[in-house]
């Protein structure tokens, strides 16, 4: 009987009547969810949009049952609705983590593509002109440095250096993508 009033009341837009009913049921069903998922705010936020519903769809509602027993079904569905767009969020992250691992990789391949491909061009080079590119390029020496270490003058480095490097600057268009 006070369910029933208290429908009728709602229906007709009477805000005591939903008052009531948020002061009457809003812990009981905040625990509930509470246990369901164990998130207070989640649980606050999930209630709140039970009763936000209830008060939008109050000319069209039809209770057979109880009203508790209504507002913890909605509240059910409402956790049941978020697990839902959960998955889905959880299921989109997925395929955007596995797009990016696996452009990653290819990006992997691709790199050791050229990388082999510019080692087979450093082969290539003369020994001498091959020594120099090494050791300037990988080894970080200065001009002046290799110099030294080979007995020759910075300005045949300085000539050997522009050779390696025309040579490929030539030949590496055949693998640059």
């Amino acid at each position: 009987m006070k369910d029933r009033k208290l429908i009728k009341r709602l229906r007709k837009g009477n805000a005591k009547a939903y008052k009531y009913l948020f002061s009457e049921y809003y812990d009981w069903l905040c625990n509930y969810i509470y246990n369901l998922c164990k998130d207070h705010s989640l649980a606050e936020d999930i209630v709140q949009d039970a009763f936000v519903s209830l008060w939008e769809k109050r000319n069209t509602i039809m209770i057979s049952s109880s009203l508790k027993n209504y507002l913890f079904k909605t509240c059910h569905n409402q956790f049941l609705q978020h697990i839902r767009n959960q998955k889905f969020k959880f299921d989109t992250l997925d395929i955007i983590r596995w797009d990016i691992i696996s452009e990653a990789t290819l990006e992997d391949d691709l790199y050791d593509y050229k990388m082999e491909k510019l080692n087979n061009l450093i082969n290539q080079l003369p020994p001498r002109c091959k020594e120099i590119f090494v050791q300037n390029k990988l080894e970080k020496k200065k001009y002046k440095e290799i110099a030294l270490d080979l007995g020759i003058s910075e300005k045949t480095v300085e000539n050997q250096m522009s050779k390696a490097l025309n040579f490929l600057r030539a030949n590496a268009t055949t693998f640059i993508l």
